[in-house]
C-alpha cells in the first residue's frame, strides 16, 4: 500500500506513539492532538484512513466526525479508537458514522488488518463513486447549458474571468484577516458565493457559504483554515474545469 497516508488523532502522547510505531513501517502518517487540529490537517492534505480517538480536549472525536461529514471534507474511512469496548458502544460509534470501532488497548495485528481492509474497499469502490466526487466540484449541467449558446473558447474566457476575480477576492479576504477587519469579509464572500453558484462551482460555493455563516455568527476561531480551504477549492475547481473543457474540445 505505497503512498497511503494515515491520520492519527489522539490527545495522549503515548497512545499516538504506539499507533505511529504500529503503522510507520507500512504507511506514511501525520498526527493531531484533537479533533480541531485534525480538521485543519484534513483541509490541507489527503489522508486515506483516519484513526480517531473519542475523548479529547478542544474537540472530541464525535464532534470532529460530524463536521467532517457535514462539510464533506474527506471520504476516507474514519475508524474510532476508544477504551469503550462493549457491544452498545460498538453499535453507537457505527451509528454515529464511523466506519469501524477498535477498542483500546489496540492490537497491532487487528489495526493493520483493519487499515488494509478499508484501503482495499476504497480502492475497489465502483467508478460511479469517483464520478460523484468530481461532479461535486462542477455542476456540469451549467457548462452544458452555456455550450448551447456559446463557443468553448467564449466559455473558457468566462470561467477565466471568474477565476481571476475569485483569486482577487480571496486575496482581499486574506488581507482583511491580516488586518483583523473580519466584519468586512462577508461582503467579499457574498460576491464569491454568487459567482460560484452561477457558474456551477459546487464545492467552492458550499465552502463559501459555510465561511459566510461563520462571519455572520462572529465565529473567527478557524478563520485562517477557512481561508485556506477557499484557496484550495478554487485551485481544485480550476484544474477540474480545464480537464472538462479539454475533454469537450476533443469530442
Amino acid at each position: 500500500m505505497e503512498n497511503k497516508k494515515i491520520l492519527i488523532v489522539d490527545d495522549n502522547n503515548l497512545n499516538r506513539k504506539v499507533l505511529e510505531n504500529i503503522i510507520c513501517h507500512n504507511y506514511e502518517f501525520e498526527s493531531a492532538e484533537n479533533g480541531l487540529e485534525a480538521i485543519g490537517k484534513i483541509k490541507k492534505d489527503i489522508f486515506h484512513v483516519i484513526l480517531m480517538d473519542i475523548q479529547m480536549p478542544v474537540m472530541d472525536g464525535i464532534t470532529a466526525l460530524k463536521i467532517i461529514k457535514e462539510e464533506a471534507l474527506t471520504d476516507a474511512p474514519i475508524i474510532a479508537i476508544s477504551a469503550y469496548s462493549d457491544q452498545t458502544d460498538y453499535e453507537y460509534f457505527l451509528s454515529a458514522g464511523f466506519d469501524e470501532f477498535i477498542a483500546k488497548p489496540v492490537k497491532p495485528k487487528k489495526l493493520l488488518e483493519s487499515i488494509q481492509q478499508h484501503l482495499s474497499n476504497y480502492n475497489n469502490a465502483p467508478s460511479s463513486d469517483n464520478h460523484q466526487l468530481t461532479s461535486d466540484i462542477l455542476d456540469e449541467s451549467v457548462l452544458i447549458q452555456l455550450m448551447k449558446y456559446n463557443t468553448l473558447d467564449n466559455i473558457k474566457t468566462v470561467y477565466e474571468d471568474f477565476d481571476e476575480e475569485a483569486e482577487c477576492l480571496i486575496d482581499e479576504i486574506k488581507h482583511l484577516i491580516d488586518v483583523k477587519k473580519y466584519s468586512e469579509i462577508g461582503e467579499k464572500l457574498h460576491i464569491l458565493k454568487g459567482n460560484s453558484g452561477t457558474l456551477g462551482a459546487k464545492q467552492l460555493f458550499k465552502h463559501v457559504g459555510i465561511f459566510e455563516q461563520k462571519i455572520k455568527d462572529t465565529n473567527f476561531e478557524d478563520i485562517i483554515e477557512d481561508y485556506l480551504t477557499l484557496q484550495n477549492q478554487l485551485n481544485i475547481f480550476k484544474s477540474h474545469l480545464k480537464d472538462k473543457i479539454t475533454h469537450h474540445k476533443n469530442e
